[in-house]
């Protein structure tokens, strides 16, 4: 008697797929926001750093010149007006006198509802224009 013998199947059955597509889907959406709330702290730790490195410069700049900025509130030549890789702008605003300044770092080209524009003032002073606290988005 001669047997005769199935066919060897190869590939995947549409059941198969389907769980490895809904797999992917789960993992994907948990993934992707952790993903871009740590791609925005990299921007954010950019202006931080920005801000006291400037506010540092500044600091030097008033040791020479008794005074934080030029007349038109504008920042000396040796303070970059951008970020490092360019996410975040500076700007800074004076008094009447020049004894004080609040440097500002604006997001360039992606929204941060969170934190939005950071400040920092010749005294210390740290604040957010963001729906979040200061200690959030300036590290604790």
């Amino acid at each position: 008697m001669i047997r005769m013998l199935a066919p060897k199947q190869n590939g995947f059955t549409l059941i198969e797929l389907m769980i490895v597509v809904a797999i992917i889907g789960v993992l994907a959406a948990i993934a992707y926001p952790s993903y871009t709330a740590h791609v925005l702290r990299g921007k954010r730790s950019e202006a931080r750093q920005m801000l006291t490195d400037s506010a540092a410069r500044l600091e030097r700049y008033y040791s020479d010149n008794n005074k934080y900025a030029a007349a038109d509130n504008t920042l000396p030549a040796s303070i970059p007006t951008t970020s490092e890789n360019g996410y975040y702008a500076l700007t800074v605003a004076t008094t009447g006198t020049w004894q004080q300044f609040i440097l500002t770092a604006t997001p360039q080209g992606f929204p941060d509802v969170d934190c939005g524009n950071f400040s920092l003032a010749q005294d210390g002073t740290r604040t957010e224009s963001g729906t979040s606290d200061v200690a959030t988005c300036w590290g604790r």
